[in-house]
Parts: C-alpha cells; sequence; structure tokens
C-alpha cells in the first residue's frame, strides 16, 4: 500500500479562524461531494455530508448538510465532536479541546479524538460513482463500550440555494427494519442505516435554528439558517467493533451491495491504482497528492444522461471536468487548460480522448462550449479561448498517444472551427482581414478568460484584439497546419495556406502588440479605448505555447518584467500595482470580489504558461524552474487540505480565496512538476 498520509496535529486550544478556515473534500466522480471545515463547523452553504449529482434538471444537491456527534466514554463526560455557530463571532468548538490529528490517508479525511481514556478515529468514504457517503467510527484505544450519538440535520436544496429559502414542505421519515428513508417534496429520498452494535434512532423531530454561516455573510449571500433533524442515532462502539452511518440516494440494492468493510479498501485500490498509472514523478510524495487532488475533478457528468447514453452507444464513453468545488460546473477553457496535468501527467489517457471527443461533439458555430450550468443538458458558447485551447489540449493528447484515429474524428471539426473564426462567428469573433488578428466582442459578454460580470457590468471587458487570443490563434493555425499535413492523404495546399495565414498573424502580431515604452506587449489592441498598456500575465502565452507567436528577441524583457511585477509564490497577479485598477485583496460581496477578480488577484494556474515560458529563455534549467512551485506545497496544508485553491490575494500573506479546490490550479502545478523533474 502506498502510504500517501498528509497530517496536521492539534495540541491543545487552536486559533478559531485558522481552524475555521481549513477544510476538506471529498468526491465521488459524479460532481457530487462531501465537505465542512476540520472543527466541524459548516461555514458555507456548500458544507455538506451528501451533495449528490443529481440528473437534469436538478443538477448537484444538498441532500445530507450537518452531523451533531456527541461521544459517552465509559465513566466520563459526553464530549461534541463538532461546532457550530449561532450568531456572528458566537462560534462552539469544543472539539478544539479534543480533535489530536487530522490527516489525509491516500487523499481521504481522517479526524483523531481523545476523549479521556478513549481515542476515536472518524473517516468520511464516498464509494466511486455512487450518490453516497460512509461516515466511519472505531476506537483505536480504551475500553469499551463507548457510545456515540449522531444526529442528522437536513435541509434539501441546490447545493447553491441559499441557506434562509425554507423548505415547501414538511420532510417525511418512513422506517423499515434499519432502513430509513427521509422524503421531501421534489427530492429523492435521502437514504441512511447505521450499522453497529445497538444501533437504535430515537425520535424526537424538531429543527436547529439561527445556524450561523460566515463564510457566506463574508461574501454577501444570505447567511441565517435552519436545519431539520428527525432525531439521533445511538451505537455502541468496542476495540474491535466499529460503526459507519450511511446515507445516500442510490436504490437500497445499491447501498446493500457495498458493506463499509468493503468500502473503504476498494476506495483506497481505486486510489493506489492511480497513482500506479501515473509518471514516475507523480507516484510518491507532492507530486501523488497532487495526482490524488486531480482525481476530484474528473467525472461522469450525471446530469446529462442523454450525453452518455449516445456516447456509450458509439463505443465510447464520456468524461468531462469541474473546473472547481464547490460552485464551478464544467467549464471548456478550464477543461482545455487542465486536461494535460490532470490526465497526461497522470496517465489517464483513455479518459483524456473522451473528454475530447465529448466536447468535440458539442462544438457550434465554430466554438466549444463555455460552460454547462447546473442542472442543464446544453452549454453555452460566450467564450473567445476556450474553443483554441481546445487545439493545444489535443496537440498535447497527440503528443501523448499518437491517437491518429482520433485526430481523423475531430480534424473535420477543428477545420469547422477555423472556418467560422476567419468569416467570423458569435459575439463578434473573427478575423479582421486588415491584419490577420483576431479580435472578438460583444456588449455585455465577457469572451476571454478574465469574465467577472455583475450584472450588467463587465468588470474587464477587453473588447478588440486581446494578447492571449491572438497567441492561441496563431498556435491554432500552426497546429492545424501541422495536423493536415499528417493525415491520410494530407492536403499540402491547405496546409501551406494555413501556415500562410498563421505568418501573417505573426508579422502583424509583432508590429502593433509590442510596447516598447515598458518593454513588455500590450494587452490590447484596437480596444474601445485604443491600445491597452495594463501589464497583464496573458502576454506570457506569446512565446509559451508550443508555437510562439512573438519574435524571440522579445521573451526574455517581456519574461523580465512579469516576473519583476507578477510573479508571487502562489502564481501570478492578474495585473501589476501601479495600475489604477489594482486591487490587493480580494474579499466582501460579490460586486467587491468581482472587481478585483482580474485587478491584481493571484491566479495559481499562470504558474503553468510562467514556468513554460521561463524554459524558454532558459531551457534545461529544470531545478531552478522547480522552485516556483515551492509555495504551493506549504498551501496543501492551508485551506483545502491536500489541494489548490483558484486564487489568493496580492499581497501580504497571499490569502486563499475562491474556490478551495481548483481543477486548473492543480493540473498546472502537478504538470509543472513533472515537467521539472528532468
Amino acid at each position: 500500500m502506498n502510504e500517501m498520509i498528509r497530517s496536521i496535529e492539534w495540541p491543545g486550544k487552536h486559533d478559531t479562524e485558522d481552524f475555521l478556515r481549513k477544510e476538506w473534500l471529498v468526491t465521488n466522480g459524479l460532481g457530487g461531494y462531501a465537505s465542512g471545515t476540520v472543527a466541524g463547523v459548516a461555514t458555507r452553504r456548500f458544507h455538506g455530508l451528501l451533495i449528490a449529482a443529481l440528473p437534469a434538471p436538478l443538477g448537484r444537491t444538498m441532500m445530507f448538510n450537518h452531523l451533531i456527534e456527541r461521544l459517552h466514554p465509559p465513566g466520563g463526560s459526553a464530549a461534541q465532536l463538532c461546532g457550530e455557530e449561532r450568531r456572528p463571532d458566537e462560534v462552539t468548538m469544543p472539539c478544539a479541546d479534543i480533535l489530536s490529528e487530522f490527516r489525509l490517508e491516500m487523499g481521504l479525511p481522517v479526524w483523531q479524538y481523545k476523549v479521556g481514556d478513549v481515542t476515536l478515529e472518524k473517516r468520511v468514504v464516498m464509494p466511486h460513482l455512487q450518490n453516497t457517503v460512509h461516515v466511519n467510527y472505531r476506537l483505536i484505544s480504551g475500553q469499551g463500550p463507548a457510545r456515540i450519538e449522531l444526529r442528522p440535520a437536513i435541509h434539501f436544496r441546490p447545493h447553491e440555494g441559499l441557506v434562509s429559502d425554507p423548505p415547501s414542505d414538511p420532510y417525511t421519515l418512513m422506517i423499515v427494519e434499519d432502513r430509513y428513508e427521509v422524503i421531501g417534496p421534489d427530492y429523492p429520498p435521502l437514504r441512511m442505516r447505521l450499522l453497529g452494535e445497538g444501533a437504535s434512532l430515537t425520535l424526537d423531530r424538531g429543527v436547529i435554528k439561527d445556524l450561523f454561516y460566515r463564510v457566506e455573510a463574508r461574501r454577501g449571500y444570505d447567511s441565517q439558517g435552519v436545519l431539520w433533524s428527525p432525531g439521533y442515532f445511538s451505537v455502541s462502539l468496542w476495540p474491535d467493533r466499529d460503526a459507519t452511518l450511511i446515507a445516500s440516494t442510490e436504490s437500497w440494492a445499491t447501498i446493500y451491495a457495498l458493506s463499509p468493510r468493503e468500502a473503504l479498501p476498494a476506495e483506497i485500490e481505486r486510489r493506489e491504482r492511480l497513482l500506479s498509472m501515473t509518471t514516475a514523478q507523480a507516484q510518491t510524495g507532492f507530486g501523488a497528492e497532487m495526482a490524488l487532488a486531480s482525481d476530484q475533478f474528473i467525472v461522469i457528468p450525471a446530469g446529462r444522461v442523454e450525453e452518455a447514453a449516445r456516447a456509450r452507444a458509439a463505443g465510447d464513453d464520456v468524461r468531462t471536468v469541474i473546473a472547481g468545488y464547490h460552485w464551478f460546473t464544467d467549464w471548456g477553457r478550464d477543461t482545455m487548460i487542465s486536461l494535460e496535468g490532470l490526465t497526461l501527467a497522470t496517465g489517464r489517457l483513455a479518459e483524456a480522448g473522451w473528454i475530447l471527443r465529448t466536447f468535440a461533439h458539442y462544438v457550434r458555430d465554430g466554438l466549444i462550449p463555455n460552460l454547462f450550468p447546473e442542472g442543464e443538458r446544453e452549454g453555452r458558447y460566450h467564450t473567445a479561448d476556450a474553443t483554441l485551447w481546445f487545439f493545444h489540449a489535443l496537440d498535447r493528447y497527440l503528443q501523448a498517444t499518437d491517437d491518429l484515429e482520433t485526430l481523423r474524428l475531430i480534424l473535420p471539426v477543428l477545420r469547422d472551427i477555423v472556418s467560422h473564426h476567419i468569416h467570423g462567428t458569435r459575439f463578434g469573433i473573427g478575423v479582421d482581414p486588415r491584419d490577420g488578428l483576431l479580435s472578438q466582442g460583444a456588449a455585455g459578454y465577457q469572451l476571454t478568460w478574465m469574465d467577472a460580470k455583475v450584472g450588467d457590468w463587465v468588470v474587464t471587458p477587453r473588447r478588440g484584439k486581446a494578447v492571449e487570443i491572438n497567441a492561441l490563434w496563431h498556435n491554432a493555425l500552426r497546429l492545424l497546419a501541422e495536423w493536415t499535413s499528417e493525415v491520410d492523404a494530407p492536403d499540402e495546399q491547405e496546409a501551406q495556406a494555413l501556415v500562410e495565414r498563421a505568418e501573417n498573424v505573426r508579422q502583424s502580431f509583432n508590429h502593433r502588440f509590442w510596447y516598447a515604452e515598458g518593454g513588455y506587449l500590450f494587452d490590447l489592441v484596437d480596444g474601445e479605448r485604443g491600445d491597452d498598456p495594463a501589464c497583464r500575465p496573458n502576454q506570457l502565452l506569446s512565446f509559451s505555447l508550443k508555437y510562439p507567436v512573438l519574435d524571440e528577441d522579445k521573451w526574455k524583457p517581456a519574461l523580465d518584467v512579469v516576473t519583476d511585477r507578477l510573479l508571487t509564490p502562489v502564481g501570478l497577479r492578474s495585473l501589476a500595482p501601479g495600475h489604477p485598477d489594482y486591487k490587493p485583496t480580494y474579499d466582501g460581496d460579490l460586486r467587491s470580489r468581482d472587481a478585483a477578480y482580474h485587478q491584481g488577484t493571484v491566479w495559481a494556474w499562470l504558474i503553468g504558461p510562467f514556468i513554460d515560458a521561463w524554459l524558454k529563455v532558459y531551457p534545461g534549467q529544470y531545478q531552478t524552474a522547480r522552485r516556483f512551485l515551492d509555495g504551493f506545497k506549504a498551501h496543501l496544508s492551508e485551506a483545502c487540505v491536500g489541494s489548490i485553491s483558484e486564487i489568493f490575494d496580492a499581497e501580504g500573506q497571499y490569502a486563499p480565496r475562491g474556490c478551495i479546490s481548483q481543477a486548473w490550479s492543480v493540473a498546472e502545478v502537478l504538470r509543472c512538476y513533472v515537467k521539472t523533474s528532468q
């Protein structure tokens, strides 16, 4: 067994804020998850023990919010293992005095509590591809019997639904022998079993009022809610007899098919098998932790049943990438940027092919979807760069697999994409015939990766010719020319025309984008206000990609400016300090956060293009390049334990913000870790 353990010891009293900032995440391969704080205090509306991924139109649904746990040691006083916050700054965390260790074993969370002479371990496991959670308790020292009381508390709702929304009708509890079903309106039943000695349920149906969710309050959302509880379970614990609470939306036959004694070993075996498939550099240590974290994002889209049926009918399968937990769905841009790190660096080559073919099926008017909204079957297409990243992702896949059959299958789609971009497609995306550069922009839409929008306010519209869009466009043209020459019956005339078009883009790019006064590249030319000299990390793509569009003599000057003004220990700032729009922190309500989202806020994923560009300037200096990843190692114990956050403040302690676990953050760090292992 691969002993992958990340341990955080908790000796005695703890700083409340630090205790509540550390979170954990377990996923099920469908987009569903369980998550919470290490302290057991729900601080987000997304914290719960079972967020089930259900077919459209439901999508991901909060089915099991909270579990109040009380341990009664033999001959001692009862101790509560979890905490709660009823009013702002009135948080109770009795577990702070008894939690001796929190750790991840093969990426799965384990709590260890000491109460008198008793030491208790708690584990949370989600069987793969099931909307099921197992919460297991066992004594690892002390004499039995100890007794544990478990009070489930629920509020069925969309996982992003407000905590203040009351249920429209009362819940119904149905009991048949040791099977319990909580039934609410418009949702599948929540099925529960408690396995262990003397397991019982005491009914005292009631509500837990005035629960306060501090992170939601800080982010400007409703933050006070009510949970319903049917009563509390009770079970005895002995050193050789543990107990497990199972909660699920699956059928009883599925629940019975996998016992708790089988579920944990099966999941550990699955994870060990994943590590055995990865490149050698990702089988131990930090690389292995990143490989396990990457598994959280690769999912079968449970909500889009028709998609899976279509793929399987054709002898294929379907996969997609959850962009980030807790609230993102699958996004085209994030998927294509993440694909190499999540799948190719981890040896999941077949799944990489499934992802690419899945997205190829959804191309409309020369565009892949920007995102699939929660609980919907069709994508939305407002993106100028996701489709161009598709070419990059396919290239990395072909380099790893030499899968010419997939290339033959997708090549007509790629030609259609280029044709639509040349002649113009949705949202003002099209080539300017005067210089061959790609322009984009439509009122009310945010089409680049800097896509913050509040109401009708597009924070960084970047309408015009964006630097990274044209770098990606040039790269796509050169890749298509290469592939056109490789397939059966190659069309050399077509390939040559693409090369000539790419050369025209290269010449125009170097003429228009170099900002001589600053020694770096304009972020945008021919914009609504002319050319934009804002110093942003987007310029790195002009020479980090396979086919650089920027002349080589400009690489080092641009890299030096980015290193000096944008590089931090956890990624790159999205805007250099000193700009009038620069924001050093990302916090507050939605408007305040989105005003800072791409105006200084540090993005972890940008470390990938930075290292690629750095190695173009300093080829072969892999060990030096690896030092740019050092800050992420400490971060693994900082927010979502074992994973990497979406974004960070631009200054100070670089506080982690946004999603607690982000696909392209993990993917790019893992990819670069493998790349710099040479």
